[in-house]
């Protein structure tokens, strides 16, 4: 596995000690029994507009934007670009004064045929700095591949720019347009933790339990859901607005992607003898 740049992990390595006086001591991630299956560190922009046969697409696989600037295209002008430090997403404004922005999703599509990355159970993690400001509203999320009768998803981070001092991690399960779960927590932070440096993001699912780290300490813990039993499939973005003003951002917005990886346990790789749901 490639390892992060350097900048960036002399960044995490120095965040225990800034957390400390935050945050109450959780859990801290043990990685030894778990297998990488999904690494992403933006050495190149494997982005279309929506597939096939390409790592990410750049809208929702059920076409729906979401926010008060619409997902662009990849291209010439588009929303991603890549840099030493990773993906770079930019909000910006376009000739008549709309705003567009930029969404990846891992799988291409819902329903049968679909074709990319999901994974039932592990540990999935963005590394990422994010922008403040009223109306920035970057997120890292999952959902699941299975909506015949309820669409499940978990946002591992959501944050409104205009409150750098928490964030939200967040369980939906939706049923006719309802969210019938709604779970949420609030994740303080230090102000401006999040945009002065870059920070991992993640949450471990198992068949019992669904737990939610920063920078692989952990900050909630739940049940796991049946709904969330299944394949899941991933999301980053940097929307606008969600009901949050946002007359004073300038452009551009930049939400900064140093890596995106997933791992699974070791006892539930192929070959691997296990039991259970």
């Amino acid at each position: 596995m490639t390892p992060l740049p350097r900048s960036v992990l002399l960044i995490l390595a120095g965040l225990s000690s800034v957390l400390g006086a935050a945050l109450a001591h959780g859990e801290t991630l043990d990685l030894s029994e778990y297998a990488p299956t999904f690494t992403e560190e933006f050495k190149t922009l494997d982005i279309s507009a929506r597939g096939p046969n390409t790592r990410w697409i750049a809208h929702t696989p059920w076409n729906g934007d979401f926010g008060d600037a619409a997902f662009a295209d990849p291209g010439p002008g588009g929303p991603f670009s890549l840099t030493p430090e990773g993906l770079r997403i930019a909000a910006a404004r376009t000739a008549d004064g709309r705003w567009v922005s930029g969404l990846i999703c891992s799988m291409d599509r819902d329903g049968p045929g679909q074709q990319g990355f999901a994974q039932r159970y592990g540990y999935f993690e963005m590394t990422a700095k994010l922008p403040e400001g009223s109306g920035t509203w970057p997120a890292f999320w999952l959902v699941g591949t299975d909506k015949r009768l309820a669409s499940a998803e978990i946002d591992i981070i959501e944050f409104y720019g205009g409150f750098p001092q928490y964030y939200h991690a967040v369980q939906h399960i939706w049923v006719d347009g309802k969210d019938r779960y709604g779970r949420d927590k609030r994740v303080e932070v230090p102000p401006h933790l999040l945009s002065d440096r870059f920070n991992s993001f993640g949450v471990r699912i198992t068949p019992d339990t669904t737990t939610f780290f920063l920078n692989r300490n952990s900050v909630w813990s739940t049940p796991t859901a049946p709904e969330y039993r299944q394949p899941l499939y991933v999301l980053a973005n940097l929307a606008l607005g969600g009901g949050w003003p946002m007359a004073d951002l300038q452009p551009p917005v930049i939400m900064q992607i140093a890596a995106i990886r997933v791992f699974q346990s070791k006892a539930l790789l192929p070959g691997a003898d296990h039991a259970g749901p």
